[in-house]
């Protein structure tokens, strides 16, 4: 299934797309889209079946907002370094184990939302990413297929990051990670089921209309099997949590100098095959 969240921020409709791509309405089922959905296997079942049944209301996904496709986020952990090719152009060596760091839920907005660049900001960069959504409470896990089973989904994931507030003001990563409206995500959280290997996935990113990223997931240091069951080892993780898994090359902070970081009125594009598009406009704090 394709999960989303239609409506102004705090008040979305959950919806789920039909066979047609048309979003129906799950108001009258669930109240949102959120951990406790993911680990009610009922609920689900009776999500798959109303659709099947063509009996949910439409709704209309070319005039509302269309919002994060998760609500009530438990928390959101990152990957650095996770692209072969990404720690290349940054010069750094592969990880011995993933690096990790936490961005905040208040940081997601949703996929079209714009995205504003912090006062002070002279470095702000762009990250595609394959986030990983947790469907089921996981703590020490030991295998492969213990770790895709806690996996309720998977969407696109907008990693925005400021390098100067990360690299160049001490301390650790939080400054250049936690900028309002840092995290888009979306436009729909699609279920594991849909997503049979989630190593072979490409990931691509515009800026004003030029490519800048090209990627694929295959190209990972950890695996998503990996880094769930590895985070598992430091962290519970509980239905609504959200694993952003890295971004491949062509950041602007791997590029030559003058190195093409974002400006206010520059639009961004991204997308990740088979979990949708996003698209942002960058404005000034």
């Amino acid at each position: 299934m394709k999960l989303l969240r239609i409506g102004p921020a705090g008040a979305e409709r959950p919806a789920a797309l039909d066979g047609d791509g048309v979003p129906r309405d799950l108001s009258g089922l669930v109240p949102d889209i959120d951990g406790t959905l993911l680990a009610d296997a009922a609920a689900l079942t009776r999500i798959r079946r109303a659709l099947a049944e063509g009996n949910l209301p439409a709704l209309d996904a070319t005039g509302p907002r269309l919002g994060p496709p998760l609500g009530r986020i438990g928390k959101i952990v990152c990957v650095g370094l996770n692209y072969r090719d990404h720690a290349a152009e940054t010069g750094q060596p592969l990880p011995d184990e993933p690096v990790l760091f936490l961005k905040a839920p208040d940081t997601v907005v949703g996929p079209h939302d714009t995205v504003l660049v912090p006062r002070g900001s002279v470095k702000t960069d762009w990250e595609v990413e394959l986030a990983v959504v947790i469907g089921a409470t996981a703590r020490y896990l030991q295998t492969r297929e213990q770790a895709l089973a806690a996996v309720a989904g998977y969407a696109v994931s907008h990693d925005v990051s400021e390098r100067a507030f990360m690299l160049e003001r001490g301390g650790q990563w939080d400054k250049g990670k936690n900028c309002e409206t840092f995290n888009p995500l979306g436009p729909w959280l699609v279920t594991a089921d849909e997503v049979p290997d989630p190593q072979a996935l490409r990931l691509r990113l515009w800026v004003n209309g030029e490519l800048r990223q090209d990627g694929s997931t295959a190209d990972q240091v950890f695996p998503v099997a990996e880094v769930v069951r590895y985070v598992s080892r430091f962290m519970v993780l509980r239905p609504g949590d959200v694993i952003n898994t890295g971004t491949p090359a062509g950041v602007a902070h791997g590029q030559p100098c003058p190195k093409p970081f974002l400006r206010a009125g520059d639009v961004v594009e991204l997308e990740v095959a088979g979990l949708g598009r996003q698209r942002q406009r960058f404005e000034a704090a």
